[in-house]
């Protein structure tokens, strides 16, 4: 139960504008990425994880900055240079906004024409001429960010978000509890990123072996967003959550007394909240 608004797949990465009613991204995005990897691997020959750390996704306001975003995507093959217009390039859905065949029914794209005009006929022209004005400067800021913010969309809009989930919780069973606490999703890409693994690597386990990233992002679940254990064992594939509660107390352990995973923490969460901030 996914709306897919557009897409583009370039050499080297994928844009994807998505509606989720369900709140399933994280679910969305590993079977996407799974299916994908095991068809391109099979179809070259090769072997191995394709796609480098976790995806990154920004909470989009549905005004004019998701038209901003879909320009911006299907602008991407121009911009580099691959080809010279938007309709001429195959792995994007712009070819599916401009046509009225079935196959391109799934395509969640009246929504997007009706922002442009609420006219059902004569829908393209406009479109069209959307699609060839040039990027906003707040698109184009938003994607030059060395760190993507999780909001694009006007102030009252980020606002709202922060004060209707990222509310102040206390709960006898989180050690710390946090306003504005960022996703599970932000956290578990920070230390993908910190340790240079794919998100595959956080589920392995090795019986008497030490998964660091595994159990910094276990630690930081807990201690940053107040994750209950059920949901961190069903999101990293720890088989019970006594194990969670296990990971959780050796690796506050450690913190006291090692000072290299103290630093590896503290880096972690620094990169957390100066994404936070820029929100």
């Amino acid at each position: 139960n996914v709306n897919v608004a557009a897409y583009c797949l370039m050499t080297n990465h994928y844009h994807v504008l998505l509606q989720t009613p369900e709140g399933n991204i994280s679910r969305c995005m590993r079977h996407l990425n799974s299916i994908y990897t095991q068809r391109y691997n099979r179809r070259h020959g090769f072997d191995g994880q394709l796609f480098r750390g976790r995806y990154k996704s920004i909470l989009v306001c549905n005004d004019s900055h998701l038209l901003q975003l879909v320009r911006y995507i299907h602008k991407n093959p121009v911009k580099s240079g691959i080809v010279k217009n938007s309709q001429d390039y195959e792995w994007s859905s712009y070819k599916g906004y401009l046509s009225y065949a079935k196959k391109w029914d799934w395509l969640y794209k009246n929504y997007i024409l009706s922002m442009i005009t609420p006219k059902k006929r004569g829908r393209l022209k406009p479109f069209v001429e959307f699609m060839q004005k040039d990027d906003s400067e707040e698109v184009t800021r938003l994607f030059s960010l060395k760190k993507l913010p999780s909001f694009f969309g006007p102030e009252s809009f980020i606002t709202g978000i922060k004060e209707k989930y990222y509310f102040k919780k206390k709960n006898n069973e989180v050690p710390e509890s946090k306003s504005l606490a960022p996703t599970s999703d932000i956290i578990i890409s920070a230390v993908c990123e910190h340790y240079e693994v794919a998100f595959n690597e956080l589920l392995k386990t090795r019986r008497g072996i030490f998964n660091e990233p595994r159990n910094i992002a276990v630690y930081l679940l807990r201690h940053i967003r107040g994750e209950n254990l059920n949901n961190i064992s069903t999101l990293l594939n720890i088989k019970t959550y006594s194990t969670v509660s296990s990971i959780i107390r050796k690796v506050s352990d450690l913190k006291k007394c090692n000072r290299r995973i103290r630093k590896e923490i503290e880096s972690i969460q620094d990169s957390i909240n100066t994404g936070q901030r820029q929100t």
